[in-house]
């Protein structure tokens, strides 16, 4: 049968229980740990995005996606409670309702993590280069992104030769060459063994909120009313659109819950965490999209009374049209805060604030590629893919095969794709997992009623269906491609899965650890 195959939960326990963490963290350095996850990401780099799709709506956007992460981290919070082992969702999963359906959540983590770190890789050469232009180095941006190369991709697969998608032919570039180097780097630097120190954590979260709220004490004095009419020009669709989009700029806290087994009393201070760090990163968000609309406003760039797609060749060519004869809308900037700044007169302090993304978005690149190698190792080690890959370097002593698949992947989607895109293909591999948290919350609530709950999710028959119904309807709000993405992405994984995975399995194969400390695993029946 497919979905006989659970593995149980006193065994990933016996599996934790042999390498148990030491308890020293509080609701502080949790809290400090979510933000440090969070800011970085999106709002740096997907402000642009979600104006585009919502204009001055974004900030009903910000409000929606918040929402749905946090009852997301309350269905999380339980679970990480019960199960503090890596793997996150995977381990989650494979504990409730079976092996079939842990892989292909696994499977779609590879869309969270890795295509998550092309996107933060694509935002950073953005600032980049921004930074450099600043600094009087112009980046040749034949090297600086891809959307010529889009453009051509559109055209040889039939678009029409609009002026927009001619002008991303003759202005854009073809390959992003500072993405690939900062994805080259974080690659070498997790096989070497580098790893960030909690010190240096804390001065990148002092060095991300010390930015953000410059840009807001500058930009809230000179809002206008009038930059937030009309106020959401392109309807539901594209305030739900919008939260899509820029549900990536909250994806990181559920690096909270993987460190229950860490946490002391994690009753009160795993929920503390999650909720405190969202609530904390979601008022920055609606502050500084409050301050960046009314400062210099966001209406949408619209074609025939359609707002254009963001990240499209056709949106690329319209924007460089714009820049050539005006001052750019913040739907164009590549850097939407920095060019916020620059616009309202403070180009100096504007630089500031690219300078902390160049700082901070390549620690965001590390920790998204460290989380896909966890999730690649788990995989591994249950035997759903080849051991190989969590074979360990004899001189770093780090999964090096499993980082440089996860690299060279990362590294070329990042060289080709632009940073709206990206985001949206990690997001739909991101609500799925979520929406199986949920799943699985509920499911052993009634399977495993009596289990010691260190943290129990309140109100859970409101609470995860509420998961359920948002991570869906944000999915649904995504563009096509992005909707298409994922079970494309996921019929290619049911083929690995059957043709080497299922025939492969510890647990298809009776492997099961045991809670004795010196007993070997259990090899049982054959399923």
């Amino acid at each position: 049968m497919l979905f006989d195959r659970i593995k149980p939960l006193d065994a990933i326990m016996a599996t934790a229980k042999k390498r148990g963490l030491h308890r020293s963290l509080g609701a502080f350095q949790l809290t400090l740990l979510g933000i440090g996850a969070v800011i970085g990401t999106g709002i740096f780099v997907l402000t642009a995005e979600a104006a585009q799709k919502a204009g001055p709506g974004m900030v009903l956007s910000f409000v929606v996606a918040g929402f749905v992460c946090a009852v997301a981290a309350l269905c999380y919070s339980e679970l990480a409670s019960m199960v503090p082992v890596a793997g996150s969702a995977y381990t989650y999963t494979y504990a409730v309702v079976g092996e079939l359906m842990a892989w292909m959540v696994g499977w779609a983590l590879i869309l969270e993590y890795a295509v998550g770190a092309s996107a933060v890789a694509v935002g950073w050469s953005n600032h980049a280069v921004g930074l450099l232009r600043g600094l009087g180095v112009d980046f040749p941006a034949a090297i600086s992104n891809a959307d010529a190369l889009m453009a051509k991709v559109q055209l040889a697969f039939g678009a029409a030769p609009t002026p927009d998608l001619m002008t991303a032919l003759q202005v854009g570039g073809w390959i992003n060459v500072p993405a690939i180097c900062v994805a080259a780097a974080v690659t070498w630097l997790l096989i070497i063994g580098t790893t960030e120190s909690a010190r240096v954590n804390a001065v990148l979260v002092l060095v991300k909120i010390a930015a953000l709220t410059l840009f807001i004490a500058l930009t809230l004095p000179v809002m206008h009313a009038q930059n937030f009419t009309p106020f959401a020009p392109t309807g539901a669709t594209g305030v739900f659109g919008a939260a899509a989009s820029i549900f990536f700029a909250y994806v990181g806290f559920d690096a909270v819950s993987t460190a229950a087994e860490e946490t002391r009393n994690p009753q009160r201070n795993v929920p503390i965490g999650l909720i405190g760090s969202l609530g904390i990163c979601t008022v920055f968000y609606l502050l500084v999209a409050s301050g960046a609309i009314g400062a210099i406003g966001a209406q949408p760039v619209m074609a025939g009374g359609v707002a254009l797609s963001p990240g499209s060749a056709e949106m690329a060519g319209r924007c460089a049209s714009i820049a050539a004869g005006a001052v750019q809308p913040l739907v164009c900037s590549r850097e939407a805060l920095v060019h916020v700044l620059e616009t309202i007169g403070w180009p100096a302090l504007g630089r500031v604030v690219g300078l902390a993304a160049v700082l901070a978005l390549p620690s965001v690149v590390l920790m998204m590629m460290f989380g896909q190698t966890r999730v690649f190792f788990t995989m591994a080690r249950d035997g759903l893919l080849p051991e190989k890959l969590a074979s360990v370097h004899p001189r770093y002593k780090t999964p090096h095969i499993v980082t440089l698949v996860t690299g060279a992947g990362a590294t070329l989607a990042a060289a080709v794709l632009p940073v709206g895109k990206l985001a949206d293909y990690s997001n739909s591999g991101t609500l799925f997992a979520f929406l199986m948290v949920a799943i699985a919350v509920m499911v052993l609530r009634r399977t495993d009623p009596t289990r010691h709950r260190p943290f129990r999710t309140p109100g859970v028959w409101i609470v995860a269906p509420l998961a359920i119904i948002g991570c869906t309807v944000l999915y649904f709000s995504l563009p096509l491609t992005a909707i298409l993405v994922l079970p494309v992405w996921g019929a290619i994984g049911l083929l690995v899965y059957f043709l080497y995975g299922r025939s492969r399995s510890h647990v298809g194969r009776g492997i099961i650890d045991t809670m004795e400390e010196d007993k070997p695993p259990i090899y049982g029946v054959k399923l």
